[in-house]
């Protein structure tokens, strides 16, 4: 039987959602609901002895429905919507801020929430995309596929730059990098899941202070 699962930081971070016809907020709802019993069977008995037919049951839902909405067993973990709302709270940011002030109110609105609506999945994800081998090559090619995209696009739109600007690119790392940093910090127990809002704020003024060591 599928348990009561928490309220997810999308409903609360945008409204983009809403906007949505009616068959579509069902498949993410769909979606998001595999998703969290998937994460909570991996934290529970390990990702390699976990399978996707015990993570249908869980979600109430056949295998084949799974990989409709799912590739593979990596793109369960790999996969989440923050992104394209990051995209979004960042898009309407004052255009008075700089690029990296505009960030760093974007990471402030998101984190603290995320982290409180939805932090033991939070950490299962990092645990597993850290730790198991063969989700590292595939976490690499989500972050690069998805954040980094992202981001790169709205610092090159806000700045008015092209699409393919290797500045806006090289900075859309810089800050990927921030966010591998607090999490590496994390698992290696420097800073409770809590502090990481906090440890992100502090690494992005300082990549905007030119990190004056």
């Amino acid at each position: 039987m599928s348990t009561s699962l928490p309220e997810h930081p999308a409903d609360r971070l945008s409204d983009r959602l809403a906007g949505l016809p009616l068959r579509e907020r069902k498949k993410l709802k769909t979606r998001r609901t595999i998703q969290d019993h998937a994460l909570r069977l991996f934290g529970a008995q390990g990702y390699d002895a976990t399978t996707v037919e015990q993570i249908a049951e869980a979600a109430e839902i056949s295998p084949s429905t799974f990989f409709r909405y799912f590739p593979t067993k990596e793109d369960v973990v790999v996969t989440d919507e923050y992104d394209p709302i990051m995209a979004d709270v960042l898009r309407a940011q004052p255009p008075e801020l700089s690029m990296i002030e505009a960030l760093r109110a974007t990471m402030r609105a998101m984190l603290p929430q995320m982290f409180a609506v939805d932090q033991e999945i939070v950490m299962i994800r990092i645990r597993l995309t850290t730790t198991v081998p063969a989700l590292r090559a595939r976490t690499f090619e989500s972050l690069r596929e998805g954040t980094h995209t992202v981001l790169k696009e709205a610092v090159a739109e806000r700045t008015g730059r092209p699409g393919d600007d290797l500045e806006a690119d090289a900075f859309a790392w810089a800050i990927v990098g921030v966010l591998m940093s607090a999490m590496y910090a994390w698992m290696d127990g420097k800073v409770s899941i809590e502090e990481m809002p906090d440890l992100i704020d502090h690494n992005l003024e300082l990549v905007g202070a030119g990190f004056p060591l």
